[in-house]
């Protein structure tokens, strides 16, 4: 069993942490004011390889592996998570098109989605159903040149924003046999947003409603067959769990970095914080903490690529430890730098406020805590 990453995945590693140290970090808190991210940074990360991580290198893709992609994440969400997390949803639905979708499609949409040029949202939640997902009430008719979409998805990254959607409608009877997915490109009839969401973080990505009123698809905008998109969208949620994990890795490392910086700086009582033992204990305990997640992360992730029988319950495990785990330590790292903890100049608060909502997307905590209980219950028999 090796630990190590490889000289290759160390470059990646390294790769993405310098491009957001230099393209990301430094607006941050700009982007986050104006509420939207700049066009211009994704033809960027597109150039490294960044707009279709796993996409098959014959699509155009970079063709990496699921640990592979999460290094990416990690890096970029040292600058920032919204920004990394924004990026994150892309991929995921540029790899369902990959994986499912009929070559006509992948022929006219992948090029543009790896090139970034084409920047995708992904639309499964619903006013009425969010952990439930396969209650979902958007319809999807058919009609003879195809499908006809109706229906509102909720809190939907990049909604307004985003060039297409993957949306996931039910063109059949209830529960997940019913639910297909499609590609809606933006400015299709019928197509609205709703206001902007005045969010608690990620407030560089715009997050609207997305409302379909007999919106048209054509036959060839099915992503994959019919009645399979709720499986489409559970596998893509196991990438997407471990991303977002990935995504509060990084950003609860850089807190950590900043903590330990300010510590070595400020003094109180005649000395650095740093010097004061019971201040030493917390840092040690916030460290033992990061790098036991890192390696929880990095297992489920081999897991996946893998394709180990135990993947999905490792990734939802993962996904709720991580992610709590971050949480913790950059409230910890907010703490530890006092007032100045709370001002947006020290950028703590924006961590803290930004990975609060990874507990709650891509399947709540408890919802992977209910995964886990069932697989524990399975195997007991």
């Amino acid at each position: 069993m090796d630990f190590a990453l490889s000289e290759e995945q160390q470059a990646i590693l390294d790769m993405a942490r310098a491009f957001g140290a230099e393209h990301i970090a430094p607006h941050a808190r700009a982007w986050e004011t104006g509420g939207t991210i700049p066009r211009d940074l994704w033809p960027k990360l597109a150039s490294l390889g960044f707009g279709g991580l796993y996409v098959s290198e014959d699509a155009g893709g970079a063709g990496l592996s699921r640990l592979d992609a999460a290094l990416v994440f990690e890096a970029l969400s040292h600058a920032c998570p919204s920004v990394a997390a924004f990026l994150s949803i892309h991929n995921m639905c540029a790899g369902m098109i990959d994986r499912f979708g009929a070559p006509d499609l992948k022929e006219r949409v992948l090029p543009g989605a790896t090139a970034l040029t084409t920047v995708l949202s992904y639309c499964l939640t619903e006013p009425g159903s969010g952990s439930d997902a396969a209650a979902l009430r958007t319809r999807a008719e058919r009609t003879n040149a195809g499908w006809s979409l109706t229906g509102t998805k909720a809190f939907i990254s990049g909604g307004g924003y985003s060039d297409a959607y993957v949306v996931m409608a039910r063109s059949g009877g209830e529960g997940p046999g019913g639910i297909s997915a499609f590609y809606l490109p933006a400015g299709t009839d019928g197509l609205s947003f709703g206001g902007l969401e005045d969010k608690m973080g990620w407030r560089a990505q715009p997050t609207r409603q997305v409302q379909m009123d007999g919106c048209p698809v054509s036959a060839g905008d099915l992503i994959g067959t019919e009645g399979d998109g709720f499986r489409y969208a559970m596998a893509g949620l196991d990438g997407g769990r471990i991303n977002i994990a990935a995504c509060s890795l990084g950003a609860a490392q850089a807190a950590r970095d900043a903590t330990l910086a300010y510590m070595a700086e400020r003094k109180a009582f005649g000395q650095r914080l740093d010097q004061f033992q019971a201040l030493q204990f917390r840092l040690a305990d916030m460290e033992i903490e990061l790098q036991a997640a890192r390696t929880f992360l990095y297992q489920a992730a081999w897991k996946l690529d893998h394709g180990a029988a135990d993947a999905t319950v490792f990734c939802a495990m993962a996904k709720k430890h991580v992610t709590e785990a971050g949480s913790r330590i950059a409230d910890a790292c907010l703490q530890l730098h006092g007032g100045y903890g709370y001002l947006a100049d020290y950028g703590i608060e924006k961590i803290v406020r930004d990975l609060r909502v990874h507990q709650i997307l891509e399947g709540t905590n408890e919802i992977m805590r209910l995964i886990t209980v069932r697989h524990m219950l399975k195997a007991r028999g």
